[in-house]
This record gives structure tokens, sequence and C-alpha cells, in this order.
């Protein structure tokens, strides 16, 4: 058996937490993603602990139940949850009734895209360890750039990739798990890699999505379900997240929660967070970065998102041409981005402790915008993608902080069946 599937536990280190030092010449970063104090890494096992399951920890605090339902909602960021509330008059009651002790808001993973933060919280791990460092990453094993979303590549197996028992697998000894999702996801490689684990119920509308946790959480005993509503996170790259798409997807979003706090029974503990947030590109501000020689000269591959961008330089190109790239970078765009290693993001924490199989896969030098910025790299993705409006995957607020509510439902749809 390969030696990354003998893992079976985790225990992150000090650089995890963000917390060490780092050197005089480190690049001027935000602060790494609270692993391990109150990020998506923390949500799944603190709500197993909740349940009285043994092996977890209740680091967010909340409330002792039997049942836990995990709402996640893909790409609600928490700026545009308090932007738009007008939109969300149930989610406004909840937030207005007051949280107590559990935090309103959670870091989402590094990058903040679904592939890390999805694996995050199925895992309870940061990236480094988990392995999902990006939408798409090289795999040096193939020497080439492999998709982590919705297009495996087939060499790459995912239980390999990411050979760690999530927190459904675990929970799922001792109590009931169940996934409510999207029927594409059952049995999906990113689903396999990260959210295995228990029952898989698939639904196409949020209307069935809701029957069916109601349906699954009506059985006795200890219950933890996943329940993923992705509408939002389309309709924002699509057409933007201040868009009237993108408030409809939010008013149903809304409508979801009220009819889930009706109809599961009552006093099951509801949970709404989210992957990452979001933020709209102007047009003329998605740029092909492969049009300029200077910002891919020496770089074997490029990889990421068009708002964190992996390169990776040619073998043995040495720290010269690491610091050329990272100057060239600079004086293009200044303060509009933020350029640093792999060994700089490491030092930092953004991907919490790095395991050495996980190195490789983060880019030699690593590009972050910090303002209304997309970077693309034209001659590997389709021209189509520079049409996405709504963007994630960088270090910014908007992108990087997202809900997290917590409510009993009251269940009067359940008691009145």
């Amino acid at each position: 058996m390969p030696e990354e599937r003998r893992i079976t536990s985790y225990v992150p280190s000090a650089p995890s937490s963000g917390s060490s030092v780092p050197p005089a010449n480190a690049p001027d970063l935000p602060p790494a993603p609270a692993y391990g104090r109150r990020s998506v890494a923390d949500v799944l096992g603190s709500a197993a602990a909740s349940l009285g399951l043994e092996g977890f920890t209740n680091t967010l605090g909340l409330p002792a139940a039997s049942r836990v339902c995990v709402v996640v909602a893909d790409g609600l960021g928490r700026n545009l949850l308090k932007q738009k509330s007008a939109h969300t008059p149930f989610l406004r009651s909840v937030i207005q009734a007051g949280q107590g002790e559990v935090p309103v808001w959670l870091d989402s993973a590094f990058p903040s895209t679904t592939a890390a933060a999805l694996a995050s919280l199925g895992t309870g791990l940061p990236p480094g360890q988990h392995g999902m460092v990006g939408y798409d990453v090289l795999d040096p094993d193939q020497d080439k750039v492999v998709n982590l979303l919705g297009n495996w590549d087939p060499g790459v197996d995912p239980q390999l990739w990411q050979p760690f028992p999530t927190v459904l697998e675990r929970a799922a000894e001792d109590a009931a798990v169940t996934t409510v999702s999207l029927p594409q996801f059952g049995d999906s490689p990113m689903t396999r890699a990260a959210l295995r684990g228990g029952t898989f119920v698939s639904a196409t509308t949020s209307h069935a999505r809701t029957a069916a946790a109601a349906e699954a959480l009506a059985a006795p005993g200890p219950a933890l379900m996943y329940f993923y509503l992705n509408e939002l996170d389309k309709a924002g790259h699509r057409y933007g997240c201040q868009s009237q798409q993108w408030e409809h997807q939010l008013e149903e979003l809304d409508a979801t929660m009220k009819r889930l706090n009706a109809s599961l029974p009552a006093g099951t503990t509801i949970l709404l967070t989210a992957d990452h947030g979001m933020l709209d590109v102007p047009e003329q501000q998605r740029i092909d970065f492969s049009a300029e020689p200077h910002l891919v000269e020496g770089v074997r591959h490029t990889a990421g998102e068009p708002r964190m961008v992996h390169l990776y330089l040619e073998p043995n190109a040495g720290a010269r041409a690491q610091e050329r790239l990272l100057a060239a970078w600079r004086a293009r765009f200044g303060t509009r981005i933020w350029a640093f290693t792999r060994a700089d993001a490491i030092a930092a924490g953004l991907f919490g402790s790095v395991r050495p199989a996980v190195e490789g896969r983060i880019g030699d030098v690593m590009i972050a915008a910090r303002d209304e910025l997309a970077l693309y790299d034209i001659r590997r993705v389709r021209p189509a993608a520079m049409d996405v409006v709504g963007q994630h995957g960088s270090l910014t607020r908007a992108e990087r902080e997202v809900p997290f509510l917590c409510f009993a439902a009251d269940g009067r749809s359940a008691r009145r069946g």
C-alpha cells in the first residue's frame, strides 16, 4: 500500500495557525486563515462533537444536539450577505436573534476556492495537509497540471491525492451520516477525495433537497447531514454577485433555509456557512498575462485561479530566476497584487502545516489579486473563461470571510406531518 494511504490522523503544528513570526524580508501578506480556531475546516468536526461523538473537538462551541444539518451555500461571502440583507428576511431574523458564543463568520481556506475550501470542510484539515491546494495545480509525478474540481485527470486517484479519512467517514461509525446534494456529485472524484462517507441522497431542486433532508433526519438517533447548494455560485460566475440573477438566487437560498427550519425535526441544529465569498471583476480588468513574455519567462506551467495564480518554474531554475519573475510581476501590477514564493506562503501559514508530498503541488511563485483583477493564461484556458464575472480565490476579505449562522429548527411543518 502506498505510504500516503496509511495516514490516519493529523495534529496541526504551530505554523498552521499563522502565528509564527515571518522573516524580515517576507512579503506583506494578510494573516493566514484561522485553521483550528475559526475556519471552514472546523465546521464538521465541531458538529460531530456537538452530537457527542468521540474523537472530535467542538472548536466552534456549538450547542449540544442530537441532529445537525450543515448547509453550505457555495459562493456566499460574509460581506455579500450583509450587503444584500434586504433579500434575506429569514436569515436576517436569525442574525438579529443573536448567536451567543458561536461565531457569525469564519475564514475560508487558502486559496478561497471550492476545491480547497470544501476539502478543508470535509476533512477538517488545512490544504497543506489534504493537498487540494487550488482549482488546478501541478501534479509533480506526471509533470502536468490537473484539475481538482469537475474535470479530474485519469492519472490522479482521488483517495491517494487526499489520503486522510473525512469527517463524514469517521462520524458514520457512530451516527447516521447523510449528504444531500446534486446527482452529479454522488460519485464525483471531488466527493471521493474530500466528502466521502455516509449515505448520498441526490435531488435536483432545492425543494427536493429540503424534502430529502427532512426525511433523512426524521429517523431516531444521532445524525449529521451535509447539505450542499451551488446555485448562488453559478449565478455569480455568470452574471456577477451584484446582478439581479444573483439576488434572485440569494432569495431562493433564504427560502430554502426557511423551509429547512420548518421541516426538519424540532431542535435540529442548522448551520449555514459557505466555501468562499466572491467579487465582480470588470471586463477590462480580466487580463491575459501570457501575452506579456516577461511575466512567463522561465515558467514551465501555470495553474490556479484567475485571482490566485500558481507559476511553476523550469527545473533547476534557481533563486535568481524566481526573483526575476517576482520583480517582473511587481513592476507590472504594483500594489494590485501580492507576489510571493512557495516558501513565503508556507512560512506565513497560508496553507497550514504542509506535508512534503504536497509542497511540489504549490507554485514556485504565486500571484494573488488585491483589487478587482483577474489573470489568465489564455494559452491553456478557453477564451470563454474570460467571460466569468464573479471571481474568488485570493486573500481579500470579500473572498475569504464566509458567514457562520447557527440556529435550532422550529419544526412546525414536521410537527404537523
